[in-house]
């Protein structure tokens, strides 16, 4: 399945988080490729087909948003879920305005994270 579907990136500086998510997408048949660091994370996006990324709003280097709208440069094709665990209108808002294919605020029911990244990976899974 590996050859067929590129990996979901995940992007958190908490590395529970980073887990626990890799493990889900493991469980659920996905590969999972996670950063702690949103420019490692865009470099990666840069040099290689990433389908989906999920990304944490609050990283101490630069927030989900802005990571984001510089993915959309690198990547314009990966389709993006924000995560996070301060959920504020403004930055739901903000996150939709810039294409985000999902927004969840945590903690999230891993159901329905499931569903929303098989949505957002349609036919391919």
């Amino acid at each position: 399945m590996s050859g067929a579907i590129k990996p979901i990136c995940i992007l958190d500086d908490d590395f529970s988080v980073l887990n626990s998510l890799r493990e889900l997408l493991d469980s659920d048949g996905l590969e999972a490729r996670t950063f702690d660091n949103p420019d490692q994370f865009l470099a990666y996006a840069g040099e290689h087909p990433v389908k989906l990324a999920v990304l944490d709003v609050w990283l101490p280097q630069m927030n989900g948003i802005d990571v984001q709208e510089r993915l959309r440069e690198v990547s314009p094709e990966t389709l993006v879920i924000i995560i996070t665990g301060r959920e504020e209108p403004a930055i739901h808002a903000a996150a939709m305005e810039a294409g985000a294919f999902g927004f969840l605020g945590k903690p999230f029911d891993d159901e329905v994270f499931l569903a929303l990244v098989r949505g957002a990976l349609g036919e391919a899974v």
